[in-house]
């Protein structure tokens, strides 16, 4: 029956030392997120830098919109038989 015990509470200690690095990991990305964040709003006020990563998010949208574009031609080919 000890011995129950003790394997019971030697799985309840390393369960919680393994959440514990969870909780460590989840905690330290959370802070390196809020200091992104933290950053690029800081860099969002500076007129260059708004600029520059506005023209970024853009050519991003551009860019998806073409790859939208060229795979809804593609189903029009195939659907036509070309």
């Amino acid at each position: 029956m000890t011995d129950f015990f003790k394997k019971a509470f030697s799985d309840m200690k390393e369960s919680a030392r393994a959440q514990h690095e969870v909780d460590k990991a989840n905690f330290a990305a959370a802070k390196a997120e809020s200091k992104a964040q933290r950053e690029e709003a800081r860099a969002m006020g500076k007129p260059g830098t708004r600029k520059a990563m506005m023209q970024a998010e853009r050519d991003r949208q551009i860019e998806e919109a073409n790859a939208r574009k060229a795979e809804a031609e593609a189903r029009i080919s195939k659907a036509q038989g070309k």
